[in-house]
C-alpha cells in the first residue's frame, strides 16, 4: 500500500520544489522491471516450486543479469517473499468490494474476507507453495507478521473504522479487531484442506466458506 504524505508546511510559504526531470520515469521503469523479475520468478515457483528455483534461473527467463537480481535480492527466498507480498495483496484488494458500494459497510467486509479466502484457496502459487514448500509459510503462521499481513491489516483497519462509522459494525478497538478478524480467515485459508471432505458436501470446501461467512457476520453485528 502506498503511504499518504502529509504536508505539515505553512500554506502561505513557498511550495514544495518540483520533482526532478525523469524521476517518475526512473520510477516508473524500476516497477517495471521489479514486476517482470517477480513474472519470472512466479512462473519458475510455478514450474519446480521454490527449492528447485535458482536466481540464475529467474534471471535467464526476465531476460536480465544475475547481478541486477542480487543488487535487490540477495537470495531466492527474499525473492519469493516479495513475490508472495505482491500476489497476496493483489488478491486482497481485489476481493474487496468497490468503494462506490452503497451496501453497509459490515455487508462489504464480510463478502471481501469470503471471497478474499476463496481467492487465495484457488490461486495456483498459493496452491504450489502449499503442495510443496509449506515451510515457507511456517514464520508467518507461528511467529512474525510480513508485509503482505501488515498490507491486509491496513485495509481492514479502514473498513472497520468505516463500519464503525455507519453504525454497521460492532464497535471495539479497531487494531484488536482487524487482528482477530484475519487470525479467523488465515485459518480457514491455511488449515481448510485439514477439515473437508469432498465426498460429503455438508463438509465440501463450499460449505466451510458458508460458514466462515456466518462467524464474520455474527462477530462484526453489532
Amino acid at each position: 500500500m502506498t503511504p499518504i504524505r502529509h504536508n505539515h508546511s505553512d500554506p502561505t510559504g513557498p511550495a514544495d520544489p518540483p520533482p526532478a526531470p525523469g524521476r517518475p520515469e526512473r520510477a516508473e521503469r524500476n516497477r517495471s522491471d521489479a514486476d517482470l523479475v517477480l513474472n519470472a520468478a512466479r512462473d519458475c515457483v510455478l514450474a519446480v516450486g521454490v527449492r528447485r528455483t535458482t536466481l540464475t534461473d529467474v534471471a535467464r527467463r526476465a531476460g536480465v543479469s544475475r547481478m541486477t537480481l542480487y543488487r535487490r535480492w540477495p537470495d531466492v527466498h527474499s525473492l519469493v517473499g516479495d513475490l508472495m507480498t505482491r500476489e497476496w495483496t493483489a488478491v486482497a484488494a481485489e476481493a474487496m468490494p468497490p468503494t462506490a458500494d452503497d451496501r453497509p459497510v459490515r455487508a462489504r467486509i464480510v463478502d471481501g474476507l469470503v471471497a478474499g479466502a476463496a481467492a487465495f484457496r484457488a490461486h495456483p502459487l498459493f496452491h504450489k507453495i502449499l503442495d510443496v514448500d509449506p515451510e515457507l509459510l511456517l514464520p508467518y503462521i507461528l511467529d512474525r507478521r510480513g508485509a503482505s499481513h501488515e498490507a491486509f491489516l491496513g485495509l481492514l483497519v479502514a473498513v472497520l473504522a468505516a463500519g464503525h462509522e455507519d453504525g454497521s459494525v460492532r464497535r471495539a478497538p479497531v487494531d484488536l479487531q482487524a487482528r482477530s478478524l484475519l487470525l479467523v480467515v488465515q485459518s480457514f485459508t491455511l488449515s481448510l484442506r485439514t477439515m473437508t471432505d469432498e465426498t460429503d458436501p455438508d463438509l465440501s470446501e463450499a460449505a466451510f466458506l458458508g460458514e466462515l461467512r456466518t462467524l464474520l457476520e455474527r462477530t462484526l453485528t453489532p
